[in-house]
Protein backbone atom coordinates (compact mmCIF):
# COMPACT_ATOMS: atom_id res chain seq x y z
CA UNK A 1 0.00 0.00 0.00
CA UNK A 2 1.34 3.35 -0.82
CA UNK A 3 1.89 5.68 1.80
CA UNK A 4 -0.24 9.23 1.71
CA UNK A 5 1.76 11.81 0.20
CA UNK A 6 3.40 14.85 1.85
CA UNK A 7 0.90 17.92 2.22
CA UNK A 8 1.76 21.45 3.96
CA UNK A 9 -1.15 20.55 6.17
CA UNK A 10 1.14 17.97 7.70
CA UNK A 11 3.65 20.67 8.33
CA UNK A 12 0.71 22.91 9.91
CA UNK A 13 -0.42 20.29 12.46
CA UNK A 14 2.99 18.39 12.81
CA UNK A 15 5.04 21.43 13.77
CA UNK A 16 3.44 25.03 13.59
CA UNK A 17 0.46 24.28 15.60
CA UNK A 18 2.24 21.98 18.33
CA UNK A 19 5.37 24.68 18.43
CA UNK A 20 2.95 28.27 18.80
CA UNK A 21 1.09 25.89 21.37
CA UNK A 22 3.87 25.54 23.07
CA UNK A 23 5.75 28.97 23.21
CA UNK A 24 1.97 30.30 24.03
CA UNK A 25 2.24 28.03 27.43
CA UNK A 26 5.67 29.80 28.04
CA UNK A 27 4.37 33.01 27.38
CA UNK A 28 1.36 32.43 30.17
CA UNK A 29 3.45 31.29 32.68
CA UNK A 30 5.99 33.76 32.22
CA UNK A 31 5.67 37.45 30.49
CA UNK A 32 1.53 37.05 31.05
CA UNK A 33 1.75 36.03 34.74
CA UNK A 34 4.16 38.70 35.32
CA UNK A 35 2.17 40.89 33.80
CA UNK A 36 -1.42 40.01 35.76
CA UNK A 37 0.63 39.86 39.08
CA UNK A 38 1.89 43.57 38.75
CA UNK A 39 -1.53 44.85 38.01
CA UNK A 40 -4.06 42.43 39.99
CA UNK A 41 -1.94 41.68 42.90
CA UNK A 42 -0.48 38.44 44.57
CA UNK A 43 -4.00 37.50 46.09
CA UNK A 44 -6.21 37.60 42.81
CA UNK A 45 -7.53 34.26 41.40
CA UNK A 46 -6.99 35.25 37.74
CA UNK A 47 -3.08 35.52 37.08
CA UNK A 48 -3.19 31.33 38.58
CA UNK A 49 -6.10 30.26 36.67
CA UNK A 50 -5.01 32.19 33.37
CA UNK A 51 -1.83 30.91 33.68
CA UNK A 52 -0.83 27.43 35.53
CA UNK A 53 -4.71 26.92 35.29
CA UNK A 54 -4.86 27.69 31.48
CA UNK A 55 -1.49 25.23 31.30
CA UNK A 56 -2.99 22.02 33.42
CA UNK A 57 -6.28 22.62 30.76
CA UNK A 58 -3.86 22.10 27.95
CA UNK A 59 -1.88 19.15 29.65
CA UNK A 60 -5.21 17.56 30.14
CA UNK A 61 -7.38 18.66 27.51
CA UNK A 62 -5.44 16.13 25.05
CA UNK A 63 -5.98 12.84 26.94
CA UNK A 64 -9.62 13.98 27.21
CA UNK A 65 -10.09 14.98 23.81
CA UNK A 66 -8.50 11.31 22.34
CA UNK A 67 -11.32 9.57 25.37
CA UNK A 68 -14.04 10.93 24.04
CA UNK A 69 -13.10 10.82 20.09
CA UNK A 70 -10.85 7.32 20.05
CA UNK A 71 -11.39 5.36 22.89
CA UNK A 72 -10.63 5.18 26.66
CA UNK A 73 -7.62 3.30 26.64
CA UNK A 74 -6.54 5.99 24.22
CA UNK A 75 -7.29 8.42 26.64
CA UNK A 76 -5.45 6.42 29.98
CA UNK A 77 -2.36 6.32 27.99
CA UNK A 78 -2.61 10.01 26.73
CA UNK A 79 -3.20 11.16 30.33
CA UNK A 80 -0.38 9.03 31.83
CA UNK A 81 2.02 10.83 29.94
CA UNK A 82 0.82 14.17 29.63
CA UNK A 83 0.37 13.95 33.19
CA UNK A 84 3.93 12.76 34.48
CA UNK A 85 4.94 15.54 32.66
CA UNK A 86 2.88 17.79 34.11
CA UNK A 87 4.27 16.38 37.22
CA UNK A 88 7.77 16.52 36.25
CA UNK A 89 7.23 20.43 35.05
CA UNK A 90 5.73 21.74 38.18
CA UNK A 91 7.92 19.72 40.10
CA UNK A 92 11.01 21.27 39.38
CA UNK A 93 9.26 24.57 38.45
CA UNK A 94 8.13 24.52 42.49
CA UNK A 95 11.28 22.99 43.82
CA UNK A 96 13.50 25.77 41.54
CA UNK A 97 11.50 28.80 43.32
CA UNK A 98 11.80 27.43 46.73
CA UNK A 99 15.73 27.74 45.87
CA UNK A 100 15.65 30.89 44.54
CA UNK A 101 14.59 32.41 48.17
CA UNK A 102 17.19 29.78 49.99
CA UNK A 103 14.81 27.25 50.94
CA UNK A 104 15.45 23.71 50.19
CA UNK A 105 12.01 21.88 49.28
CA UNK A 106 11.39 18.65 47.36
CA UNK A 107 8.85 18.99 45.68
CA UNK A 108 9.32 15.87 43.25
CA UNK A 109 8.41 13.77 46.77
CA UNK A 110 5.02 15.97 47.01
CA UNK A 111 2.05 13.36 46.70
CA UNK A 112 0.01 16.14 45.69
CA UNK A 113 2.08 16.82 42.42
CA UNK A 114 2.30 12.75 41.51
CA UNK A 115 -1.71 12.82 41.21
CA UNK A 116 -1.47 14.88 38.46
CA UNK A 117 -0.54 11.61 37.11
CA UNK A 118 -3.16 9.50 38.37
CA UNK A 119 -5.57 12.59 37.22
CA UNK A 120 -3.83 12.42 33.62
CA UNK A 121 -4.87 9.10 33.94
CA UNK A 122 -8.50 8.72 34.64
CA UNK A 123 -9.66 12.59 32.79
CA UNK A 124 -8.51 10.74 29.51
CA UNK A 125 -10.20 6.71 30.44
CA UNK A 126 -13.22 7.88 32.32
CA UNK A 127 -14.69 10.31 29.31
CA UNK A 128 -13.99 7.33 26.73
CA UNK A 129 -15.38 5.06 29.14
CA UNK A 130 -18.50 6.96 30.03
CA UNK A 131 -19.43 7.91 26.30
CA UNK A 132 -18.11 4.64 24.95
CA UNK A 133 -17.71 5.44 21.51
CA UNK A 134 -20.40 7.71 20.85
CA UNK A 135 -20.58 11.27 19.82
CA UNK A 136 -23.54 12.66 21.23
CA UNK A 137 -22.76 15.92 22.79
CA UNK A 138 -24.96 15.41 26.00
CA UNK A 139 -23.49 12.13 26.63
CA UNK A 140 -19.67 13.72 25.84
CA UNK A 141 -20.11 16.74 28.10
CA UNK A 142 -21.66 15.17 31.13
CA UNK A 143 -18.74 12.10 30.69
CA UNK A 144 -15.97 15.34 31.14
CA UNK A 145 -17.75 16.92 33.12
CA UNK A 146 -18.48 13.66 35.52
CA UNK A 147 -14.45 13.20 35.09
CA UNK A 148 -13.43 16.70 35.56
CA UNK A 149 -15.34 17.11 38.94
CA UNK A 150 -14.14 13.74 40.16
CA UNK A 151 -10.16 14.62 39.67
CA UNK A 152 -10.61 18.16 40.88
CA UNK A 153 -11.92 16.43 44.33
CA UNK A 154 -9.56 14.31 44.25
CA UNK A 155 -6.30 17.11 44.05
CA UNK A 156 -7.66 19.16 46.23
CA UNK A 157 -7.89 15.82 48.92
CA UNK A 158 -4.88 15.40 48.25
CA UNK A 159 -3.15 18.71 48.40
CA UNK A 160 -5.45 19.08 52.08
CA UNK A 161 -4.69 15.50 53.06
CA UNK A 162 -1.39 14.30 52.05
CA UNK A 163 0.69 16.82 50.32
CA UNK A 164 3.85 18.31 51.80
CA UNK A 165 3.72 21.11 54.44
CA UNK A 166 5.01 23.79 51.75
CA UNK A 167 1.88 22.65 49.40
CA UNK A 168 -0.56 21.74 52.43
CA UNK A 169 -0.28 24.74 54.35
CA UNK A 170 -1.29 26.66 51.27
CA UNK A 171 -4.53 24.40 51.06
CA UNK A 172 -5.60 25.06 54.71
CA UNK A 173 -4.87 28.37 55.05
CA UNK A 174 -8.05 28.78 52.80
CA UNK A 175 -9.58 25.65 51.36
CA UNK A 176 -12.43 27.21 49.55
CA UNK A 177 -9.82 29.59 47.45
CA UNK A 178 -7.61 26.56 47.18
CA UNK A 179 -10.45 24.78 45.48
CA UNK A 180 -11.66 27.34 43.47
CA UNK A 181 -7.98 27.51 42.11
CA UNK A 182 -8.68 23.68 41.21
CA UNK A 183 -12.34 23.44 40.54
CA UNK A 184 -12.62 26.57 37.84
CA UNK A 185 -9.86 25.24 35.28
CA UNK A 186 -11.40 21.51 35.13
CA UNK A 187 -14.99 22.94 35.00
CA UNK A 188 -13.46 25.26 31.77
CA UNK A 189 -11.79 22.11 30.71
CA UNK A 190 -15.39 19.83 30.74
CA UNK A 191 -17.01 22.44 28.36
CA UNK A 192 -14.42 23.10 25.77
CA UNK A 193 -12.89 20.02 25.36
CA UNK A 194 -16.52 17.84 24.42
CA UNK A 195 -17.68 21.38 22.19
CA UNK A 196 -13.90 20.76 20.25
CA UNK A 197 -14.78 16.75 19.93
CA UNK A 198 -18.15 17.34 18.39
CA UNK A 199 -16.61 20.11 15.67
CA UNK A 200 -13.79 17.06 15.32
CA UNK A 201 -16.81 14.50 14.43
CA UNK A 202 -18.41 17.43 11.61
CA UNK A 203 -15.05 17.37 9.94
CA UNK A 204 -14.88 13.90 9.96
CA UNK A 205 -11.74 13.72 12.16
CA UNK A 206 -12.58 11.49 14.96
CA UNK A 207 -11.80 7.89 13.86
CA UNK A 208 -15.35 6.15 13.90
CA UNK A 209 -18.07 5.96 16.60
CA UNK A 210 -21.70 6.67 16.66
CA UNK A 211 -24.18 9.79 16.92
Amino acid sequence: MASEKFKMKDITYGVIIPVLVGLLIIAFATVIRSFLLANLGDESPIPHILTFGFAQMIMFGVPMMLGLIWNKWAGGAAGFIMGSIYYLAMAGYSTGSYAGYGLTVNFFADAGLITYIVVGILIGYMPGALTNKSYNFKRMLGAGMTAAIITALLQFLVNYQFAIPANRDMTLADPLYAFFLIIVPAIALAIIVPIVAKVFTWYGLAPGGYS
